[in-house]
């Protein structure tokens, strides 16, 4: 802990007391501590206004804590639905582009013999 230094110097008169002067007879403690309990209490106001602040902090950390988690698993839930999506459409295209293909195979040969083009394809 830090030592409390007072702005201003005692008086000379007290400097020059004998300790036992100084000293209450009863407990022992100096008369002249009353700089230094100021000081502590100073510090203790500091510190109850850091506490405060503090105060609260870990739980306030858990439920950041969990809603990052959740937060994590909806993400990773909407990458999943995300590229579901995806593989549909590009089906889903692909599925498009065979039957365009298949209309267009029909158009260019009516033959009947080639009617195994349509199970090639699939359709």
């Amino acid at each position: 802990m830090d030592r409390h230094i007072p702005m201003h110097a005692l008086p000379e008169e007290i400097q020059k007391m004998s300790p036992e002067e100084k000293v209450c007879k009863y407990c022992g403690v100096s008369y002249l501590i009353l700089h230094e309990f100021k000081a502590m209490e100073e510090k203790v106001k500091a510190m109850e206004k850091e506490m405060k602040f503090y105060q609260g902090s870990i739980e306030r950390e858990k439920i950041l804590q969990e809603k990052l988690q959740f937060l994590s698993q909806d993400f990773e839930q909407y990458k999943i639905d995300n590229e579901s999506k995806t593989e549909s459409r590009i089906c889903f295209r692909l599925k498009l582009r065979l039957e365009v293909e298949h209309y267009q195979l029909k158009e260019l040969m009516p033959n009947p013999q080639h009617s195994h083009i349509e199970s090639y394809i699939g359709l």
